[in-house]
């Protein structure tokens, strides 16, 4: 398979026909939708896709392991990352082909080169250090890969497609619940009994690394825990 854009434009036009298609309208059909997004990637890519997870989102982990559970997951282990956040990995690794990917140097030899918490100072620099890189690195020599992204999540968001082309790494990338909205994640959540994150408990409504994450109040905007304090929104893996 060689002209992968060309692949990805096919798909992404029978898929957005898809989506308009009443028979896909409402949660169930976008559930089903998303599951058919998924099989078809598989039975495409083969051990040619891989699909990123932060294990924040679980939804999509279940629905991979519902429709492909075959299909390669890779956890980007920053050094960062909260306890329940690990838990979560070790839970779904019971279930799916996970491999976690680690940065090329360690939060000490960051700290060495660097200097201490270069998250607060410079957080580019250290999300490009500890989750660009490694990314780049587990998607490498495949020909697409998934992500858990959804259009409400952000602002940056908003467009994105079931099946799209990444023109910086020259893959397809899938987004098989880009449509969902969060009453489709909590429902889903509860009906399929998905294994959430503990820091859902606690406030925490978007996860990421420990030092950059905090709690949101009800009402907030599910990001606003994300490098609160700054006028970052991205930790570079989508843009």
């Amino acid at each position: 398979m060689t002209d992968l854009r060309q692949v990805a434009d096919e798909a992404n036009a029978r898929f957005t026909a898809l989506e308009a298609d009443r028979a896909y309208a409402g949660h169930l059909g976008r559930v089903e939708l998303s599951r058919e997004v998924l099989r078809w990637a598989y039975e495409t890519f083969g051990d040619d896709i891989t699909a990123a997870s932060s294990m924040g989102d679980e939804v999509l982990l279940e629905l991979i392991a519902q429709a492909a559970p075959d299909l390669d997951v890779f956890f980007l282990d920053t050094g960062y990352h909260f306890a329940e956040t690990l838990e979560t990995r070790d839970h779904y690794a019971e279930r799916l082909r996970i491999r976690t990917v680690l940065p090329l140097i360690t939060v000490e030899e960051q700290n060495a080169l660097h200097g201490p918490k270069l998250h607060d100072r410079n957080p580019d620099q250290c999300c490009a250090l500890r989750k660009v890189e490694p990314l780049n690195r587990a998607v490498a020599g495949r020909q697409a890969w998934v992500t858990g992204m959804r259009r409400v999540d952000a602002p940056t968001r908003t467009d994105i497609t079931l099946v799209g082309y990444d023109e910086k790494r020259a893959m397809v990338k899938l987004n098989p619940i880009a449509a969902w909205d969060d009453e489709d994640v909590e429902r889903f959540a509860f009906e399929e009994d998905v294994h959430l994150n503990p820091l859902r408990q606690q406030g925490y409504a978007s996860i990421g690394c420990a030092p950059c994450t905090r709690p949101v109040a009800p009402g907030e905007d599910p990001r606003a825990g994300r490098w609160a304090g700054s006028n970052k929104t991205e930790c570079g893996l989508h843009t």
